[in-house]
């Protein structure tokens, strides 16, 4: 008979297993924590010396573990050597998904400085601010980020590396070619880390102002990493198979995101490193290229935003690929429609649906939810209570509500971020007493399971009447001809604010504002049916998270609101 959540959590969980948890105290606070998770990620690395299985297939390329720690070594010699880089000190990186990236992160933190992930999509003068907001000591790059950054460094006087200098003739006075910087061979610095050092530090990706930089120490990163392989093993526990593969192949994971996200690095990148699974790596998103890669190295796990699975199912080269290796579709980083859950149920062999809640401050862990849970409970992103985090939904003054009453999702467990890089204020306001306060809205069932509604600050004001974008979206979806869609609201000068909505049709569709006005009121309360609606043949724009960047939108098309 299979077991019960709660039955293969005790068992995964209990004393003398590899994810035993027990109780311990962070900075005076108590948590749950995994007993036996690497006390910096170092560790996590270490076990890759040696091993000539392959971890990287980027294009023609094929990485094997030990090649990669055998450059991962020599960059960290030459870190500390030859650019006297010491422990504390921020390097960042600003490259597309390269082996390169995987390298110098892992250098980075291996001696104890800090590995500040810059957003490959960044203008020169967000680049520069993410320089001086950190204090950059050294920054990696690739060839198409050398002109964003060269006046930067220079002006700062901050060594700047290049990654595949081969396709930058002539390189920049004063850029260093990173085959020139390392000596494959020389020996990983001997280096004391503590967990509680400072391992990262992610830019949120915030669509207004200044992004925030957040710090994480190594104990927050191996723990999260615990994290989510324990529920890996508790969904097989209940399932009787492995979640990350099946049917005959190894696990396999398919780079989609950026690495400079925290899904792409912690729960994708850092799993397959810590795991020693085979990690795909994607030039950029493109479904068929996805596909065709899926069926050559027989994937079996494949991780993104939603709007990436909606692709390959509708892909017009779908049926033409084996898809059977796949085991998992899905990932999270936005709201999945219910639909969206169907379409993956029942669009591949073995691929069952998956969704997590996390974010930069939790490091991409949080509540999941997959195979039977999440058909039976699809617009759910997991039970509230995990292995190490906890979840409580509270109100405007922070009190927790009843069971089933909506409010603003808190969460608590090891995991989470220290704080924001040299910004007091809004660390306090945002990490109290252990407890981060997510902005997001949701709440609890009777039966544990937390539903994400919306962002507190994409809900709609109309008239009074709270519009919750999530709902109205979901049901948007459920129209044939929808591709894509983003809910939003816009001044009205009676109402406050109205109802509007974006929507890109697929390919061949034609409709309009009315028909999807009628389609919605069977659905719908009339106060939440969009008032206002714009159709665009293009797709709409998302940060590299995968979120809808929502102002843009309704600035192209509702500033005369």
């Amino acid at each position: 008979m299979p077991l019960t959540y709660e039955e293969a959590t005790a068992h995964v969980t209990g004393p003398g297993q590899p994810f035993e948890v027990v109780d311990g105290t962070i900075g005076g606070l108590d948590y749950r924590l995994f007993k036996n998770a690497p006390e910096t990620l170092g560790h996590v690395f270490a076990g890759a010396r040696g091993d000539e299985r392959t971890f990287v297939v980027y294009e023609d390329e094929r990485w094997s573990f030990d090649e990669t720690m055998r450059h991962v070594d020599a960059l960290a010699h030459a870190l500390v050597h030859d650019f006297g880089i010491s422990p504390g000190d921020r390097v960042g990186i600003a490259m597309r998904n390269l082996p390169e990236w995987i390298v110098a992160f892992a250098a980075i933190v291996s001696v104890g400085a800090v590995s500040v992930s810059l957003n490959a999509w960044w203008t020169e003068q967000e680049v520069g601010y993410a320089v001086d907001d950190s204090g950059l000591s050294l920054l990696f790059v690739d060839t198409e980020r050398v002109e964003r950054s060269h006046r930067t460094a220079a002006d700062r006087g901050i060594p700047l590396i290049v990654a595949r200098s081969d396709r930058l003739e002539p390189v920049p006075t004063g850029v260093l070619r990173y085959e020139d910087v390392i000596t494959l061979g020389d020996p990983m610095p001997a280096v004391e880390v503590a967990p509680d050092d400072d391992a990262t530090i992610l830019y949120t990706s915030g669509t207004t102002g200044f992004p925030k930089g957040a710090v994480s120490t190594h104990r927050a990163v191996t723990q999260a990493l615990m994290a989510f392989w324990a529920n890996a093993t508790i969904a097989s526990a209940r399932q009787g198979t492995d979640p990350l593969g099946g049917g005959g192949h190894p696990p396999c994971f398919i780079l989609i995101v950026p690495l400079f996200h925290v899904t792409g690095c912690v729960p994708v990148m850092l799993t397959c490193f810590g795991l020693k699974l085979k990690l795909v790596m994607m030039h950029r998103w493109e479904p068929e290229t996805a596909l065709r890669l899926i069926e050559a190295e027989r994937v079996t796990a494949f991780v993104g935003v939603p709007t990436q699975s909606w692709d390959l199912l509708e892909s017009p080269a779908f049926s033409r690929y084996d898809t059977s290796s796949l085991t998992t579709v899905g990932g999270g980083g936005a709201p999945a429609p219910a639909k969206l859950v169907d379409r993956v149920e029942q669009g591949f062999q073995q691929g069952r649906p998956n969704i997590g809640y996390g974010m930069t401050e939790t490091n991409g862990f949080g509540p999941g939810n997959n195979g039977d849970d999440y058909v039976a409970h699809p617009t759910s992103t997991g039970r509230a209570r995990t292995t190490i985090m906890d979840v409580e939904i509270r109100d405007e003054a922070g009190r927790p509500v009843p069971v089933g009453r909506r409010g603003e999702i808190w969460m608590k467990g090891p995991i989470l971020i220290r704080g924001y890089w040299h910004r007091p204020k809004e660390t306090a306001e945002t990490i109290v007493d252990g407890w981060l306060a997510s902005g997001d809205l949701g709440r609890v069932d009777e039966e544990g399971f937390l539903y994400v509604e919306d962002r507190a600050k994409d809900m709609v004001l109309r008239a009074g009447e709270n519009v919750y974008c999530a709902e109205v979206e979901s049901a948007v979806y459920d129209h044939p001809g929808i591709y894509e869609a983003a809910v939003l609201g816009v001044p009205h000068e009676r109402l406050g604010e109205e109802v509007a909505c974006v929507v890109h049709a697929k390919a061949g569709e034609t409709l309009t504002a009315t028909e999807l006005q009628d389609f919605l009121s069977e659905r719908l309360a009339a106060f939440k049916i969009p008032s206002r609606i714009a159709f665009t043949e293009d797709r709409l724009p998302r940060n590299p998270s995968g979120k809808i960047l929502k102002r843009e939108l309704r600035e192209q098309f509702f500033t005369s609101a």
